[in-house]
């Protein structure tokens, strides 16, 4: 029985801190990664970078809308900051197997310090126009999609394989406070300092993590090495599919993560100052702080509750039972018309969404081929991050046609409906497993019946 997602068939070998095998993870430590301090400098440092990053978004879209008023533009920046996660993760991914991750990391850095730098000139000289703009979006999402598979391995290397699910489930919850904090601060960045000073002091948000990457020892690779320097092409990196297929488990956990995504997403954020102009018990401006805060806070109190207790295991049917919870609370926020209960359904779908992504971020990491992890992590990428981009469609588009409120409803719907096959899939696939293994069991004994007691 596997230790690491609860089923038959794996049986992973982890490591003790001085790279001894072991067997089973270390569920008797609280917050264990916690215990490595470079990796405790790194989740302040990711949480930082990813506090700039919704800054830049809180800072550019209101400028965008000042300056244009376009709902295509404001349709363009969702698509433009995931779709690099869709079309380039597995490349990323397969650089990140076989070059120096602290290099990667700095990279992205630098490159959304440069387009926070780009901005800040264009609102500056008011030379900001549609075009430029657009360009800048893009790179923005390029640095995220470079950004995501080296962050992985990092943190293996930092703490091993044995406690790699505390630290997966630490710095999910660390961005997640980057993504609670990133609206406030950069709300008051923009009334505080205007958005041209604003976005200037945003850079140095970035600045911790690509000093940590400067002096830290750690490579991403430097308990197992790196992988053998083979040619990346993007076509060679896309290969990696073909290969993840063969595992059923790492293609479940796949799947589940790229369903929260597609059918619910980003739209949440859409669709929330549609929900909260229509809640009641408060005004729609202080309705909308609120749900944002809730939003952010479910998945703060996912990561303790994950990391903290031993209510929610981390395995394979934790991982699907929290992706249908996310899905019946997105559908009871959608109709939900009082600001508590909105707010109660947005922190429990938070919390089941923040372990649904942990969990099998943890679970294709530690089955994914040690040779292959950094593209495997990026095919993850492609249905965790790149598929975000569809829920402005499945949303979207319905939103034209029911209103947000229904369409947000009938997307969740599917959401659960596609899960619960997910559900039904690995049933089987349990059930195969046991019987496979009680024939085998079987046959074992009909065979050394056979074969009578050996003489002395």
């Amino acid at each position: 029985m596997c230790t690491a997602c609860g089923m038959t068939t794996h049986v992973p070998v982890f490591e003790d801190s001085d790279g001894e095998p072991t067997s089973g993870p270390s569920g008797a430590v609280k917050f264990a990664a916690l215990r490595n301090p470079v990796c405790r400098t790194y989740l302040v440092g990711g949480m930082l970078s990813m506090m700039a990053d919704n800054i830049e978004h809180v800072l550019t879209y209101w400028v965008l809308w000042e300056h244009f008023h376009s709902t295509a533009l404001t349709g363009f920046e969702v698509i433009s900051h995931w779709l690099p996660f869709f079309l380039l993760s597995p490349y990323f991914g397969a650089l990140a197997d076989r070059k120096d991750c602290r290099k990667l990391i700095q990279g992205a850095q630098a490159l959304f310090m440069a387009v926070s730098a780009c901005w800040g000139i264009l609102f500056l000289t008011g030379t900001l126009t549609v075009w430029n703009a657009c360009i800048l979006l893009i790179l923005h999402g390029t640095a995220g999609a470079l950004w995501a598979p080296p962050e992985q391995l990092m943190l293996e290397d930092f703490v091993g394989t044995r406690e790699l699910p505390s630290a997966v489930r630490l710095n999910a919850t660390a961005r997640n406070l980057g993504i609670l904090f990133g609206p406030v601060v950069g709300s008051a960045l923009l009334l505080g300092l205007g958005p041209t000073a604003g976005i200037f002091v945003n850079v140095a948000f970035y600045v911790p993590m690509t000093v940590l990457m400067a002096v830290t020892k750690y490579t991403g690779h430097l308990r197992h090495g790196l992988v053998p320097k083979a040619r990346v092409s993007v076509i060679g990196a896309v290969k990696v599919f073909r290969d993840v297929s063969r595992d059923r488990v790492i293609v479940c956990m796949i799947i589940l993560a790229g369903l929260g995504s597609f059918f619910v997403g980003a739209s949440m954020q859409t669709a929330m100052p549609s929900i909260s102009s229509s809640v009641t018990g408060m005004s729609s401006s202080t309705a909308y702080s609120v749900l944002l805060f809730a939003l952010g806070l479910g998945g703060v109190l996912g990561g303790v509750l994950l990391e903290g207790t031993n209510w929610l295991k981390s395995t394979v049917r934790t991982a699907v039972w929290t992706t249908a919870v996310y899905g019946l609370t997105t559908v009871a926020f959608a109709f939900a018309h009082n600001w508590v209960a909105a707010g109660i359904m947005l922190v429990i779908g938070g919390i089941c969404n923040l372990a649904n992504m942990s969990i099998t971020q943890t679970i294709v990491q530690l089955l994914a081929p040690r040779s292959k992890r950094g593209q495997v992590v990026g095919v993850y990428g492609v249905a965790a991050n790149g598929l975000r981009m569809g829920s402005g469609v499945t949303v979207g588009f319905l939103g034209g046609l029911l209103g947000l409120r229904m369409s947000l409803a009938a997307s969740a719907t599917g959401l659960i409906v596609c899960t619960a096959l997910v559900a039904a899939y690995l049933a089987v696939i349990v059930r195969r497993q046991a019987a496979d293994a009680a024939a085998a069991a079987a046959a074992a004994a009909a065979t050394g019946t056979s074969r009578g007691p050996v003489a002395g």
